[in-house]
């Protein structure tokens, strides 16, 4: 019989481990911080609230040579209440030469809040359609990174990147989180020699005889204006093919030819991570256009809808933007605060990978580093503040809005199971009321609480809403054998949460390496179960496998053990026919050797009994040693 006194404390290299093992993802987030990273005052514009954009027609002209762009944005929308004007967001940058409305000149005025307010010739009333059309040009701010023009292998290079609020720097449009255009046509007239890209899909490149040549794209789904993009180089085109019929689907890479064969096969895995998001959610959700990858100058990439811009192509990055396809493009958050249903989602659906491709061992892996990353500061909430977002540095906090976001997708997969949760995310995908349209985290809980019938309130509270996570200290005392009490305390890093409840896995470990794992729904302080174990315990772990955040836990195995042999009894003993061994519950006897005092083999029995005919023994004394899935216990016996 022994005693054991373990306490197990996870304080090993905490800063360090995760800058490692989050390096991917922070590169990505400096890329997703994007354009507009200076933007820090710019708040929601309740002046382009009173219309619906229903089509734009962006009619561009650039050369990658020049920070200059120029060209007409044709706007059809409806009113949704009496206008007597109409507001654009548009940087003061930007210079519109004229305004007009079927041929007609409006007037117009550039505010210095970053509008273009045009008067309407009548009151437009409510419900009725328009078409306005805006003439500009004006060279982008460099500083911002949502319009540049670069080089790459001394060839030049244009591209955007709007998100969050960059959209205005480069062209007039409603940059807001409450409309989408339903579909744009973007025309990008550009010199020859060069490749253009845009969303959707290329119907047509016309050369105008004067040595540039325009490109027409069209893309018939719902977009947000920092969803647009475009980028201009001598792109060479790879194509690849997704998607089963009867959807299937162009991918087309624009790569730069200088990295061609590298970039080619780092996009290998594209198709397979395309194949397994279907199967998984949907159908790719722009599948009557094309996915694809525009190659870029900036660290990360940026989920353009239906091709992403990409300063990289390693698996993690081309996993992440492509998510974002389902999660951030289909469905976009509804605001800012809710960035964690573009961002969290798109980087757990990274994580998936690497589970689906690599294996449980991997997974937990990569779930470790996000558990560290997080608990490397004691405070944030997933869900922004107003005054968050004002910052878009917070916005998109790779701590928060990437890893615990991701984390807490995870938890809620381990709290409802997997079938409950992929099937909540595939009916949140579904719903008629957010697809290709905007959600917030009250919409997503819903679906979730839906499916599974579990009221959510109190999680969403603690791991959404506030700030924190636990510390978990788990004493292990054997109340019988083969049972065990597990008391269960918790300490907060962040007073905004009392108590972080839910399930807490625990894993027991015996003294031969044997593994068991099982899980405790913890409500409170100083909560008690009474678990049956199989084996004798040699160390207790909590969250052996990272699947909730946790960090710095304790535990302990006190009191008296027990001997496996003394939870075992031979009857009747002596024995002169049938001899039997009483087993407690979750132990299986695997085979039985009995010895005579001289420790000669006299009896061998192989399989799961439990009782044995001794009548050919002789008699006195014999040992029996029986092996069970508990390890093997060493008995004595008569034999009459």
């Amino acid at each position: 019989m022994k005693n054991f006194a373990l306490s197990l404390i996870c304080l090993f290299g905490l800063h360090a481990y995760a800058q490692q093992t989050n390096a991917g993802v922070n590169s990505m987030v400096e890329a997703e911080m994007k354009a507009g990273y200076r933007l820090m005052n710019f708040t929601a514009n309740e002046n382009t609230a009173n219309y619906d954009v229903t089509h734009q027609k962006l009619e561009l002209e650039a050369d990658p040579a020049q920070q200059y762009i120029s060209g007409s944005i044709t706007t059809t929308y409806t009113a949704l209440e009496n206008m007597g004007s109409i507001v654009f967001d548009m940087s003061t940058n930007l210079e519109v030469s004229s305004v007009t409305e079927n041929g007609v000149s409006l007037n117009f005025f550039q505010s210095g809040n970053d509008e273009l307010i045009i008067t309407l010739p009548t009151t437009q009333n409510a419900g009725t359609a328009a078409t306005i059309t805006v003439n500009y040009e004006g060279a982008p701010f460099d500083v911002e990174d949502s319009f540049v023009a670069a080089e790459h292998n001394g060839v030049p290079v244009i591209w955007t990147l709007s998100e969050p609020y960059g959209a205005k720097e480069w062209w007039p449009c409603k940059q807001d989180l409450n409309d989408k255009i339903d579909s744009i046509d973007v025309y990008i007239t550009a010199p020859s020699q060069y490749t253009s890209v845009s969303n959707g899909l290329e119907l047509s490149k016309q050369q105008n005889g004067n040595g540039t040549s325009t490109t027409h794209f069209h893309h018939n789904y719902p977009i947000p204006a920092y969803l647009v993009a475009i980028a201009i180089t001598n792109y060479t085109i790879y194509n690849q093919q997704a998607g089963t019929a009867p959807n299937e689907f162009p991918i087309v890479n624009y790569l730069y030819p200088e990295t061609l064969a590298e970039s080619q096969s780092f996009l290998a895995d594209t198709p397979a991570i395309m194949n397994f998001y279907e199967q998984t959610f949907e159908t790719y959700p722009f599948a009557n256009e094309k996915y694809g990858h525009a190659q870029c100058g900036f660290g990360g990439g940026m989920e353009h809808t239906t091709v992403s811009f990409m300063g990289g192509f390693s698996r993690e990055l081309i996993a992440h933007e492509l998510a974002h396809q389902w999660f951030g493009d289909k469905i976009t958050c509804g605001s800012w605060k809710d960035i964690w249903l573009n961002e969290g989602f798109a980087t757990y659906l990274s994580g998936l990978v690497v589970e689906n491709m690599d294996g449980p061992d991997a997974f937990t892996t990569w779930k470790q580093g996000k558990v560290w990353h997080i608990a490397g500061e004691p405070d944030g909430a997933v869900y922004l503040t107003d005054a968050d977002t004002l910052d878009v540095n917070r916005i998109f906090s790779s701590r928060l809005s990437y890893s615990k976001g991701a984390m807490v997708l995870h938890m809620l997969r381990f709290k409802l199971g997997a079938d409950v949760f992929y099937q909540a995310v595939r009916n949140y995908l579904a719903d008629a009321d957010l697809a290709y349209d905007y959600a917030k985290t009250p919409d997503f809980q819903a679906h979730l609480e839906a499916q599974s019938s579990v009221d959510l309130d109190e999680f969403f509270n603690d791991w959404v809403y506030n700030q924190g996570y636990p510390s978990y200290n788990v004493n292990v005392a054997y109340a019988a054998p083969f049972q065990a009490v597990v008391t269960v305390n918790q300490t907060q890093s962040h007073p905004s949460v009392s108590y972080f409840e839910g399930p807490v896995p625990i894993r027991i470990t015996s003294p031969t390496g044997q593994v068991y794992d099982f899980v405790v729904d913890n409500a409170f302080n100083g909560q008690q179960f009474t678990v049956t174990i199989p084996f004798e315990i040699e160390s207790v772990q909590v969250n052996a496998t990272y699947d909730i955040i946790s960090a710095y836990d304790n535990t302990t195995l006190s009191a008296q053990g027990f001997s496996l042999a003394g939870a075992m009894r031979l009857y009747p003993n002596p024995a002169s026919g049938i001899l039997s061994l009483d087993v407690p519950a979750g132990v299986v006897v695997e085979s039985a050797v009995f010895y005579n005092t001289l420790g000669q083999k006299v009896l061998q029995s192989v399989g799961k009994a439990s009782s044995w005919d001794v009548s050919k023994l002789a008699t006195g004394v014999h040992l029996l040693s029986v092996v069970t899935n508990a390890g093997t216990v060493n008995l004595k016996f008569i034999k009459d």
